[in-house]
């Protein structure tokens, strides 16, 4: 790499005039920190007293770093070079420079160059690659950014994501901030930013379509459907020559991911994201992250050197056993992160707690969560994982909301073996159980009983486990699988267009076409059960003890065309289609009285379980558990919560069922739900009294009766 310069000090390479510009005698001797630079905080650090920058960078097999300054004027070649002395540069395993604002010229962007001793088969060391800093909190791509160079041998200068010089003070102004706090009420709505608002038909401003401000114009539409936490597919930033359209091939932990900003200014992106969580805060909404920690998007040994793997492979990355795949791979993205290294897990708490104080995020959802647990030579951890305890301890981190997806590729860990034990789980078995129970698979009473009840065979709350009702994420769809209205619509993928010969994608979807596959010349018949069948699966969500999740678009019969696995298609596939909200008033309507139902009726949502306020029946007194059953009751009272009586009748059996109501007279009894009739009759706000207790359920239905808890119903004198 060649600079126009004459050197500076000892180690620093600049232009001739700064030269003249040190030639003077320092008028006080400096510290030891402003000399040599301080290891602590890692990443680059803006000293407003000193008009300097702070670099750190770790990396423990290095045998010499370079930091390398660039301009916007020449990405090719940088303006200024510092190469660090680890006599004077290096504490540990971290290497540290101070350098003053004065000294960097035009500088706006910065990189590393990194020699060590390389191991061929890892593809790492490699003193030609631009590196970027794993620490940098805003990333620049140059216009001939090229992702194939970082993938081959020789320079890729000019040509490597860059990190941004930024050392002014951010605008956003926290002062009035108040972070949303959602337990009873809170109900989870996963969405994608760029999906949610890219489609010409969403109704927002076309210039901030798929970005954060696009999703601020959106917020309106959420409050009035009753969302009171956004959960955000992930967002750090990744390659965006990858073809990643979902973001879980991330190339940094520490900044936004700047393809969905509105402005394309390189120190504006986090502005636009702090205003973005300003506005869902101030409309009472609360803020979740899916974040990418279990691997990085540079690959296994074939792939990219970024960062990672150029300042140090072995120390980042769990290797394996297999010369000819040297990375272990328990992500299914070709490397994983090793958290037995104590740095990784700093890391990892480091953009926690960045994203938790910088950007005001009031939870993280961690992807592949059992990535965590495991040992550096990939082993799990049953005991006490370090980075859980770690989280834990830290005072910024401990009370936010935690969410697990607690599997990897080789493990599953759902329930009490997670090792976080206060953190909430997306309940795998909620999703496939009442999908096999409402798709009418044989053998799925108890089951379907357990995850409306809270799924306390996972989450025991007995003395020595005491686990919570609530840490059970119940979910039907996620953006990982068939969306809600294809869930009903196809016995199986088509991902063809994914590319990968329709080999990508679960098999096991736990679906049902109602008959025919796909949407083109459905009969009304058929398309009317699956209307039915959305509202059942609706009800049984938000009837059931738990956190409630539902993903973007199922409100209103968004669908993929049969796609469960979408992840590189970023166009109308992947992109919510809002003409559909218009087609289907009536399921978005039904969601949204399903949602503030639940909000007004505290007795479901639970921070125990039910336990004697929960009483079993069937389509007469005693539930029928055999393994043809199809079909089940509840009464659940809501004495001890000061709230209504509540019954909900289940026939998940093809034919009309007769149910007899078993507690209290026909009188006592409103008709709140029923998912057979049509829109808006299928939910009354007011109910309609009931004429006897008999009830005859239609095919495939739910219905919901409430009675009045007893102040209310109290004659007066």
């Amino acid at each position: 790499m060649n600079s126009s310069s004459v050197d500076v000090l000892a180690n620093m390479d600049g232009p001739a005039e700064a030269a003249n510009a040190v030639a003077a005698p320092l008028m006080k001797r400096p510290t030891w920190e402003q000399a040599e630079g301080n290891p602590l905080p890692l990443g680059v650090k803006w000293i407003e007293e000193e008009q300097a920058f702070n670099f750190a960078v770790h990396s423990e097999h290095a045998e010499s770093v370079t930091l390398l300054l660039y301009s916007d004027e020449d990405l090719m070649n940088p303006v200024l070079t510092f190469r660090f002395d680890f006599l004077h540069n290096k504490s540990g395993r971290i290497w540290h420079c101070r350098i003053p604002v004065t000294k960097l010229g035009a500088a706006h962007y910065y990189a590393y160059s990194v020699s060590g001793e390389t191991i061929p088969q890892l593809h790492s060391f490699d003193p030609q690659k631009v590196l970027l800093d794993p620490y940098a909190k805003c990333i620049f791509f140059p216009p001939a950014f090229d992702r194939n160079l970082a993938m081959r041998e020789g320079p890729n200068a000019g040509r490597a994501p860059l990190g941004v010089l930024n050392h002014h003070r951010s605008t956003v102004d926290w002062a009035e901030d108040r972070p949303p706090h959602h337990d009873s009420d809170a109900v989870i709505y996963e969405l994608h930013v760029k999906g949610f608002t890219k489609n010409l038909n969403s109704g927002v401003d076309p210039s901030r379509a798929g970005t954060y401000a696009g999703l601020v114009e959106k917020i309106p539409y959420l409050k009035d459907l009753g969302i009171t936490v956004v959960e955000l597919m992930p967002i750090f930033q990744r390659d965006p020559q990858e073809g990643d359209y979902w973001g879980y091939m991330p190339l940094n932990f520490f900044a936004p991911h700047a393809q969905y900003a509105s402005s394309h200014r390189a120190d504006q992106q986090h502005i636009e994201f702090k205003n973005m969580v300003k506005a869902f805060h101030e409309a009472d909404i609360g803020v979740v992250l899916d974040v990418v920690y279990n691997h990085t998007c540079e690959g296994d040994h074939r792939g990219p050197i970024y960062s990672f793997k150029g300042f140090d492979s072995a120390g980042y990355y769990m290797l394996s056993s297999d010369p000819a795949n040297p990375y272990a791979n328990y992500s299914g993205t070709g490397n994983t992160l090793n958290f037995g290294q104590a740095h990784v897990r700093k890391m990892v708490i480091d953009s926690l707690r960045y994203w938790k104080r910088g950007m005001h995020i009031d939870g993280f959802r961690f992807d592949l969560a059992s990535v965590f647990s495991r040992n550096a030579d990939g082993s799990l951890n049953w005991g006490e994982a370090p980075i859980f305890s770690e989280i834990a301890a830290d005072p910024e981190l401990g009370p936010v909301r935690l969410i697990a997806e607690p599997w990897d590729t080789a493990a599953y860990q759902l329930g009490r073996r997670f090792p976080g034990l206060t953190w909430l789980q997306w309940n795998g078995r909620f999703r496939d159980d009442v999908r096999r129970f409402v798709k009418g698979d044989t053998g799925m009473v108890p089951e379907v009983m357990r995850r409306i009840y809270g799924s306390d065979d996972l989450f025991p709350d007995s003395r020595a486990d005491a686990y919570h009702a609530y840490q059970s994420v119940n979910y039907v769809t996620s953006h990982d699988g068939f969306t809600l209205y294809d869930l009903v619509s196809y016995d199986r993928k088509h991902n063809w267009q994914n590319g990968n010969d329709n080999q990508d994608g679960t098999d096991a979807n736990y679906s049902w076409n109602c008959g025919q596959e796909g949407d083109e010349a459905v009969s009304p018949a058929v398309r009317a059960l699956r209307r039915k069948q959305v509202k059942n699966f609706c009800c049984l969500l938000f009837l059931s003890n738990g956190t409630p999740m539902f993903r973007a678009g199922d409100e209103f019969l968004n669908t993929q065309f049969g796609n469960n696995n979408p992840y590189n298609q970023d166009n109308e596939i992947g992109w919510l289609d809002w003409s559909q909200l218009r087609s289907n008033e009536d399921i978005f309507r039904f969601f949204k009285k399903m949602i503030a139902f639940r909000k007004n009726h505290s007795s479901l949502s639970r921070s125990r379980f039910w336990r004697e306020d929960i009483s079993w029946y069937g389509v007469g007194p005693a539930v029928d558990l055999s393994h043809d059953s199809h079909s089940l009751a509840f009464c659940l009272h809501g004495a001890s919560q000061g709230d209504d009586d509540i019954y909900a009748m289940i026939n998940g059996y093809w034919e009309e069922l007769e149910f007899n109501v078993q507690e209290g007279t026909a009188q006592e009894w409103k008709r709140i739900v029923d998912t057979a009739l049509p829109s808006p009759d299928d939910f009354l706000d007011d109910g309609i009294r009931l004429e006897r207790t008999k009830y005859l359920l239609a095919p495939r239905s739910i219905v919901v009766l409430c009675r009045p808890k007893k102040s209310d119903t109290r004659e007066g004198p």
